[in-house]
């Protein structure tokens, strides 16, 4: 059984839609706070959420976040179960139109920065199960609990609308102490969660992964990627160390000779730039990936190279590693993805 997709990103700050904030100041006005009050010292403006296609910086739903908390600080999970896949738009759709439950996981993974998520989710696949860790290193520590509770929440409402089964959990780990409100832990996720532990770790058994989704539609989730992709793509070229490493590494020798040669280019050693792109929430690997993702597809469109000649383009030693990476990004292999574009 392969492993899961690793998350696109490491660390929560990157644009987000407004759809989040739209939600939360809902939310929070259901319990009687204004909405002057949810946006105070956010820096946003109800005329700003009123635009669909409108982007703010992650430190902006931050600070709603943190004014809904000071005031509803045992709502997390409430407001999480507000969150539904229609909530992420294109993302959402792909997310539901997907094969199965593990391409669905693995989408959400490779496109985590369209997500609204705070903690950063990691899926590993161990003795039968899914474990999927929530990693709250980077929170805040005054509201690490609550965006743990509402973005792990988030994540199980979301996963449980794939079949019409649900998902259900084997266990819950949380690092948070308990809380005066266990009942509704046990009512949101259906088992009892046990508090005090060293991570944040949902399980459930890894045969769900493979069960067919009522709404998989090739047609759908291919049209959604592609929106996806090309909506990421603006968000991720915005400047800084990543858009500096990422236009050098279009360069296909660049990709071969790897990170040493980056940092030299940039004047920096290469352990300073792996900090500055773990700083900026990335890293090279995930850069690279990234890049390769982007240069393959356009050279194998070109139908001037064989999947050989690609492959050695990006720097793999053998054509079967690119197979793989291929396979990883776009869900299916060079020689199918061609013959579905008709090349």
């Amino acid at each position: 059984m392969k492993q899961l997709a690793d998350p696109a990103i490491r660390h929560w700050d990157f644009p987000r839609g407004v759809a989040s904030v739209c939600l939360l100041v809902r939310f929070g006005e259901e319990y009687g706070l204004s909405g002057e009050r949810l946006l105070a010292g956010s820096g946003l403006t109800p005329e700003q959420l009123a635009d669909p296609a409108g982007v703010l910086e992650a430190r902006q739903e931050l600070q709603v976040v943190r004014n809904l908390a000071s005031e509803l600080p045992e709502l997390g999970l409430v407001v999480g179960r507000e969150y539904h896949a229609t909530t992420f738009g294109m993302f959402g759709f792909a997310f539901i139109s997907s094969p199965t439950v593990r391409d669905a996981v693995d989408f959400a993974l490779r496109y985590l920065d369209l997500s609204f998520t705070f903690s950063i989710p990691k899926a590993r696949l161990e003795d039968g199960q899914v474990r999927m860790e929530i990693d709250d290193s980077t929170l805040p520590g005054d509201i690490a609990d609550f965006l743990v509770a509402r973005d792990l929440a988030a994540i199980y409402t979301v996963i449980s609308e794939l079949l019409p089964t649900g998902v259900p959990l084997t266990g819950l780990d949380l690092r948070m102490a308990e809380p005066s409100e266990v009942d509704m832990y046990e009512e949101t996720f259906g088992v009892e969660p046990r508090f005090g532990r060293p991570a944040n770790v949902a399980s459930f058994d890894a045969r769900y992964l493979d069960r067919p989704l009522p709404q998989a539609n090739p047609q759908t989730v291919a049209f959604c990627e592609a929106q996806c992709r090309e909506l990421v793509s603006r968000r991720r070229s915005r400047a800084g160390i990543a858009n500096d490493v990422r236009e050098r590494l279009v360069k296909l020798g660049a990709l071969q000779e790897g990170m040493p040669r980056i940092a030299r280019e940039l004047n920096m050693s290469t352990r300073t730039l792996r900090r500055k792109l773990e700083e900026a929430g990335t890293s090279f690997r995930m850069l690279s990936d990234e890049v390769r993702e982007a240069l393959a597809e356009e050279l194998l469109t070109t139908g001037a190279l064989s999947i050989e000649d690609v492959a050695t383009r990006l720097g793999y030693a053998e054509a079967s590693s690119f197979i793989h990476a291929f396979k990883r990004w776009k869900g299916t292999t060079p020689a199918a993805f061609l013959r579905n574009r008709g090349i």
